[in-house]
């Protein structure tokens, strides 16, 4: 914006080093000015016609017989002295919004204003900001950043306040209308060419986010960027998802990607009172609207630079509320002394609890659900916090500090309903197993014990049945329920029987009843009984014939495995009616299950027996 003082000779200033000279062939210069380290020799009465301060000083200096006024802690430097001095000798005025700020100020300490002159500098300024600066938002946010070096005459003089409140207006608008975001610069003109023959106009243009104005605030300093989004957030017309992304984008620019740098102690206070500062701009929800992983993120630099309990309860509580959205490597928070694990185990047990309690409440008040699936319809978020539990100890199982009581307490937060498959818990027990090789056993045999082999896939099941690290119980129970799961295919295919999904989560004792028909049923003393009607013999050459379906090479049971599984099931009839077990422990023939109806119940009890020996 220019001025130029009508009828008057547009005079000229010099720079000389660290003094100005205002040069003039019809006057002689008779008062010097300091500001600063800048001297300006200048000429009174043009001054004095504009500034009411300088007429005051001009005053006292004269009485003190002196022609040097030194103007001290002046606003802007000698930079916006010079903008008010031209302006009073007529000379052009250029401003901007880099420099517009300074002007102001320095223009309200000389008290340029209507009262001395009609028209004066201060109302100019006003006219240039209310017309020019406030309506366009690239210059609202510069302006905005030059009054941190000029308080607190900014603030008194309301420029602080009227751009914020500017800034916040426009965030609000209908993106449709954005046209001037400097850093979101998708939505652009059709080209003014001349189309040629045969080209079509570019198609619908994408449309402006919502989001559109998070990038552009991110240069503010902390404590202008706070009066910013509050400013936004009482507006009320702002999506709470939106304020979450803001906050997010804040903080990947401004707080260190790196350890070392949050918690050194040149920045320490500083990434500690962003910190809080954001937190504190968290959505009225909890969080909710923020991504859960950018609320983990948060809670890991919280716990680093060792924010106040207040902010790490704030990020908690949004966490727990949607901790099905979470990842394993998100919740991998160190843990600080005087913890000894790698990873802050009892934090995670808190989110979990909370998460869980939650839920729970939730589902109690609802309908319960008719079927599983409906289940699982309704508690998807319950089967996501199983498996990304059962993830994170897997992680946990390789620290050698986690002790089997903590491992079994988390293991243990999790509802069975949110394990349909076990293969996830098997691995991490399978790692907590191999990492802690000085377990007792009846230690492994508790662990193991929370696993249930019946939930476990085949896949799952063949590399349980060779696993040296596993109870001998453990084994002997996947291998049973293995043979279960071969004789409920075996029914599928030939009876097409919609319960053989339910034949495999039987019981060991389901089995027996289910399978082994009533006494008074038998019309044939001496008849043999098998199992569903079909040869076990053809069942176990099914279930090897399964087993190479599914990967690229033959599966076949280990030694190990085949020995107890004989043992289990392959039964002799001697001379005298007794049914004794096979001690071959190398038998290549499949195993058979054979019992005779005088002996079955005798049988069925000694075959449990030996079963519930194992250890």
């Amino acid at each position: 914006m220019k001025f130029m003082k009508l009828g008057s000779k547009p005079d000229t200033f010099q720079d000389q080093g660290k003094s100005i000279r205002y040069v003039s062939s019809e006057l002689a210069t008779d008062v010097t000015i300091i500001v600063g380290e800048v001297i300006f020799y200048l000429h009174k009465f043009p001054l004095l016609s504009m500034s009411n301060r300088l007429q005051k000083l001009v005053s006292k200096a004269n009485e003190e017989n002196s022609d040097v006024i030194q103007l001290v802690d002046f606003p802007g430097g000698p930079k916006a002295f010079e903008i008010c001095a031209k302006f009073c000798y007529g000379m052009t005025v250029t401003l901007n919004p880099y420099n517009v700020v300074a002007a102001r100020c320095a223009a309200e300490y000389l008290e340029m204003t209507e009262k001395v002159d009609r028209g004066n500098l201060v109302f100019k300024i006003e006219v240039f900001l209310n017309s020019s600066v406030f309506r366009s938002w690239k210059d609202s946010i510069i302006v905005l950043q030059t009054t941190k070096s000029l308080q607190p005459w900014s603030e008194d003089l309301k420029v602080v306040g009227r751009c914020i409140d500017s800034i916040a207006s426009k965030t609000s608008m209908d993106p449709s209308s954005i046209t001037w975001s400097y850093t979101y610069n998708r939505k652009v003109a059709v080209s003014d060419k001349i189309t040629e023959v045969g080209m079509k106009f570019p198609g619908k243009l994408e449309s402006v986010p919502k989001d559109w104005w998070v990038e552009d605030i991110c240069e503010l300093e902390i404590d202008l960027y706070k009066r910013v989004m509050v400013a936004v957030k009482s507006k009320g017309r702002m999506d709470g998802s939106v304020i979450g992304e803001a906050l997010r984008t804040y903080a990947m620019r401004w707080l260190p990607d790196s350890i070392e740098a949050l918690v050194s102690e040149a920045h320490s206070i500083r990434n500690k009172s962003l910190l809080e500062t954001i937190i504190c701009l968290l959505p009225s929800d909890k969080g909710v609207t923020c991504s859960c992983s950018f609320l983990l993120k948060l809670l890991k630099v919280a716990i680093l630079v060792g924010a106040d309990d207040s902010s790490r309860d704030e990020l908690v509580k949004g966490i727990s509320l949607k901790l099905d959205e979470a990842s394993v490597n998100d919740i991998l928070i160190p843990a600080r002394s005087p913890q000894t694990t790698v990873y802050d185990i009892e934090l995670v047990k808190c989110l979990v609890n909370r998460f869980m309690a939650r839920e729970r409440s939730s589902r109690d008040r609802n309908i319960p659900p008719k079927s599983t699936n409906d289940f699982i319809l309704g508690h998807a978020s319950w089967l996501k916090v199983g498996k990304l539990i059962d993830g994170y100890l897997a992680e946990i199982a390789r620290d050698p500090n986690v002790s089997l009581s903590i491992f079994i307490e988390l293991l243990q937060s999790i509802p069975d309903s949110a394990r349909p498959i076990h293969d996830a818990l098997y691995e991490a027990i399978d790692i907590y197993l191999q990492e802690h090789s000085s377990l007792t056993k009846a230690e492994k045999k508790h662990l193991c014990s929370l696993m249930d082999v019946r939930k476990l896939t085949m896949d799952a099941s063949m590399h349980a049945a060779q696993n040296e690290r596993l109870p001998l119980r453990t084994v002997v129970q996947v291998l049973f329920f293995e043979q279960i799961r071969a004789a409920a295919g075996v029914q599928t295919l030939n009876h097409r029987n919609t319960d053989a999904v339910d034949f495999t989560r039987m019981t060991e004792k389901e089995y027996w009843q289910k399978t082994l028909p009533e006494k008074q049923n038998v019309s044939k003393p001496s008849s043999e009984i098998k199992i569903k009607g079909e040869d076990p013999q053809k069942n176990m050459k099914l279930v090897k014939k399964g087993s190479k379906n599914r990967s690229s090479g033959p599966q076949l049971m280990p030694s190990r495995s085949r020995r107890i599984f004989d043992k289990l099931f392959i039964g002799k009839v001697s001379g005298n009616g007794e049914n004794r077990s096979s001690e071959t422990s190398g038998s290549s023939q499949s195993p058979t299950l054979r019992i005779i109806q005088g002996e079955m119940k005798s049988s069925c009890t000694s075959s449990r027996n030996r079963r519930n020996s194992i250890s």
